[in-house]
This record gives C-alpha cells, structure tokens and sequence, in this order.
C-alpha cells in the first residue's frame, strides 16, 4: 500500500496489486456485460457528450443471479477497506480520448466519513490527485489492472481528481467506485 495523501480520514490510499491478474482479467471480461450508457451534459453553455461510458447500480438491489461480479468485488474492497458500501459506480474509457475531467465527488450524495473505493481494470490510465487551494500540489498515480485506489471523503473537501485524455495508444480501462451514498 502506498499513501498518496494524509488527512485524519485515511486520506488517499493506492493498492498497486489489490487482486492478482487472473481475477482482475475475469472481471474485467464479466464486466463487458453492464449497462453501459452514453450520456450528455450541460458544459459552456452547451450539450456535449461525456467522453466515457457509464453505469451504475445499487449494490443491495443486484437479483441473486446477477452476472456481474459486483458481490464478490464488494467483499474483497470491504475487507481491505472496511465501509458500507451500496452503491458502485463504472466508467468505461474506451481508449485514449475518453476522460473524466478534475473534480470532486459530489458531497450531497455521499455519507459523510465514508470513504470512496476505485477498482482499476484494464490497461493502465493516470490519475491526477491535486490540491484545489494550490494546483500546482498534485500527485499523479497510473492506475494499474487490478488496482485499489481509497479516498476518504475528507480528501473530497480539499482535493479533486480525474483521468486526462492521452494521444498514446491506448486499450479500454474500467473503473468500478465504491461509494456509500443516503438512503433512497
């Protein structure tokens, strides 16, 4: 485990080799098969698509035979990040150009005090973690296949993150986020 950053929550917390390659192929592979959805957003004044594919879904709402392998990743982010967590998050960034620009997650749709888990899979994409009093702190951490990636809500107050666009050639990656989010 590395510390990226401290606050008296846990901080930012990354976990190079959460689950090893095999597990990580398999749920990338399973993943293949969520409701990925394209969206657009207000942005300047006008609509623009959002440059990644996304889905969600409530954790405690998943019918018994689910295929998707959100149960047993659930298990092994709580037991290395203990929360409750009930809802998961995905992006999917098919390559290079695809993107989440910096931000915060949103504070009134977390529980305060609850962290905030990234699983990482596929091809490996940099995360910027900066400072929003002073942009030029910022740590970047190339999320590997198989990564964890903690951030404590805390760190949500003070730091924002995202994935920049790269012109390198670049395979698809997702993110499954973990977040403890109010009752519906």
């Amino acid at each position: 485990m590395t510390q990226l950053l401290d606050d008296a929550e846990g901080g930012v917390r990354y976990w190079p080799s959460f689950v090893d390659a095999a597990t990580a192929d398999a749920w990338f592979e399973a993943l293949q098969g969520a409701e990925w959805k394209s969206q657009r957003r207000m942005m300047y004044d006008r609509e623009v698509d959002v440059p990644r594919l996304v889905a969600s879904y409530w954790l405690d709402g998943l019918p018994p035979d689910c295929p998707l392998p959100l149960p047993g990743m659930l298990a092994r982010v709580q037991a290395q990040v203990p929360a409750p967590f009930n809802a998961a998050g995905m992006n999917l960034y098919r390559d290079g150009r695809d993107s989440v620009a910096m931000h915060h997650d949103t504070l009134h749709m977390l529980v305060p005090g609850q962290p905030i888990a990234l699983v990482s899979l596929g091809d490996a994409r940099r995360m910027r973690i900066r400072s929003q009093a002073c942009h030029r702190e910022a740590v970047d951490v190339a999320l590997a296949h198989g990564s964890l990636l903690a951030m404590s809500h805390a760190s949500q107050l003070t730091h924002e993150h995202g994935i920049p666009k790269t012109a390198r050639p670049m395979g698809p990656r997702m993110s499954v986020v973990f977040r403890v989010r109010p009752p519906r």
